[in-house]
């Protein structure tokens, strides 16, 4: 596991703004719940309706940051900008997010040129209340969680060389609490998903054989 003699300090300014940024965009994707959904909405389509906005708006802006700046001949290690300080902030955490790693840019190509905008459909089904939205919240949660092994499976395998984990701060709450939460919540939606295709597909089961008989 990554440790130095120069280890950054605990908590910084630039953590207290990041974490600020994140609250934010929690606050935006619970208002956003009231504003667009039917008010007969149950509270686990309100639940989803705030996760994938929440989802939505983190991968269109640090992810979307850290894919476009090491797309085009830079990293997030020489970019200047309040948007770019954020992403270094994690990248203290996980060193591959400062050197534009090909594996992490490879994940998060899919996952700001697809399960964003995927993020963004399933929230329009939401809206209309459309059924086959429980399909797609199933096909982007598998996305989700498969992206989340592929990024740390590897640094297990080698002793994550990468990661520090000397800093309580980054090892909980950057490298811990912010990626649990991606397969948690994913996994949870997903279970709710299958219930609902699987209800509907029985209950049609049950009527086709109902008018053999």
């Amino acid at each position: 596991m990554a440790t130095s003699s120069d280890v950054p300090p605990f908590f910084t300014a630039t953590s207290a703004y990041s974490l600020a940024f994140v609250s934010a965009i929690g606050v935006v994707a619970y208002i956003s719940a009231n504003a667009f959904l039917p008010k007969r909405a149950t509270w686990q389509d309100r639940f989803t309706w705030i996760w994938l906005t929440f989802d939505a708006l983190i991968h269109f802006s640090f992810e979307a940051i850290f894919l476009y700046y090491s797309m085009f001949g830079k990293t997030i290690a020489t970019t200047p900008g309040p948007l770019a300080e954020m992403v270094k902030e994690y990248a203290r955490a996980d060193f591959r997010w400062a050197l534009a790693d090909p594996t992490i840019v490879s994940l998060e190509i899919l996952t700001v040129l697809g399960a964003g905008p995927m993020a963004c459909y399933i929230l329009k089904q939401l809206a209309s209340d459309d059924p086959a939205r429980h399909y797609w919240i199933i096909v982007l949660c598998t996305g989700e969680i498969y992206g989340g092994w592929m990024t740390f499976c590897p640094e297990w395998l080698t002793g994550s060389p990468n990661l520090v984990t000397s800093n309580p701060f980054y090892l909980w709450v950057y490298l811990t609490l912010m990626n649990v939460i991606w397969v948690v919540v994913p996994l949870g939606l997903m279970v709710d998903s299958y219930s609902h295709i699987a209800k509907s597909l029985r209950s049609v089961q049950a009527k086709e054989r109902s008018k053999k008989d």
